[in-house]
């Protein structure tokens, strides 16, 4: 039966907020939760960022609840780093971690000030990347000279089973190149067939593990407020790639976004004021063989959606009459 969990997005809320909001998820029923890593926003409007890797220790230690977080190693964070961070996550809280590894975005990358890389090279120094923390979980030591650079490093705090390390992916293409290293595939929510074909290429290509599905919710109590919330919060997120791989400030996303419309957020954005219709669109993307779907409420504020879902989806969801 797949697992329905609650996205937290460090973009949008105060991480003591966030807190709170898993604390309440839990209470209200949903099965796990994840988080983003970004050092910057998409939008002015969105207003946060906080560290995910301090905030995920304090969310392990305040809930019962398995966490997830996708992060982009290799140039804003060195992978030895993220194996060091993985490992002691993974050590203090058996069974209950797990990271989706991608490729980045300039957005929050370009900080370090090296040049943005291509897709190509960036996918290679994921690789590379996954390699070097996979042998660092393992016990090894590692030197490695390449797109990244390790020196005899070694990590002294070490889980006894390392946790998941699954692909993120957007696209038939990159799922496919990911069945040979991943324990797993997330990806986000996006036509039915394309996901198809994503989880086809995934396993036809002996793709392992779970499958992760995180989507996009504006709900209020009514359509119009709904509607609303999501063009606010989350205009600057409907564009495909390669621009948001590509655009490099929250400034850029915000001009970029001047001229998307309120209409156009439901090409990204599930909205509705009607339980009823998640019930039913979390059911047929659920029905594709997807273990795990993490739901995130777009607006800043969090326990209306909590509540509301609690009582009256995820019941509904698992067969139970609300």
């Amino acid at each position: 039966m797949t697992k329905f969990g609650f996205h937290a997005s460090h973009e949008q809320v105060h991480p003591s907020a966030l807190i709170a909001a898993v604390e309440r998820a839990e209470q209200a029923g949903f099965d796990a939760a994840m988080c983003s890593d970004h050092l910057v926003p998409w939008s002015e409007r969105q207003g946060q960022s906080a560290f995910a890797w301090a905030w995920l220790g304090a969310a392990l230690q305040a809930t019962s609840l398995s966490f997830g977080v996708v992060n982009a190693p290799g140039q804003r964070y060195h992978p030895v780093i993220i194996a060091q961070a993985i490992g002691t996550l993974e050590a203090m809280y058996p069974g209950r971690f797990w990271v989706a590894l991608g490729s980045g975005e300039a957005a929050n990358e370009h900080v370090t000030g090296q040049g943005w890389p291509r897709k190509e090279l960036r996918n290679a120094r994921l690789r590379e990347c996954v390699d070097v923390i996979r042998a660092l979980l393992d016990g090894e030591e590692v030197s490695h000279d390449g797109l990244v650079t390790v020196d005899r490093a070694r990590l002294w705090t070490r889980p006894e089973t390392p946790p998941p390390l699954v692909a993120a992916a957007v696209s038939v293409e990159t799922a496919t190149w990911a069945a040979e290293w991943a324990d797993g595939l997330a990806t986000i929510a996006q036509p039915v067939e394309h996901l198809r074909d994503m989880i086809d290429g995934y396993r036809g290509a002996g793709g392992r593990g779970e499958l992760a599905l995180q989507v996009h919710v504006s709900y209020a109590e009514t359509d119009a407020e709904a509607l609303a919330i999501a063009h606010d919060q989350w205009r600057s997120n409907v564009f495909s790639p390669p621009l948001c791989w590509d655009l490099d400030s929250v400034e850029a996303f915000d001009e970029a976004s001047k001229h998307v419309t309120p209409e156009h957020m439901r090409s990204s954005v599930l909205v509705s004021s009607d339980p009823a219709e998640y019930v039913h669109q979390l059911r047929e993307w659920s029905a594709l063989g997807f273990d795990r779907i993490y739901i995130h409420h777009v607006g800043q504020e969090q326990s209306r959606f909590i509540d509301v879902f609690g009582e009256r989806v995820l019941p509904q969801l698992r067969g139970v009459n609300a």
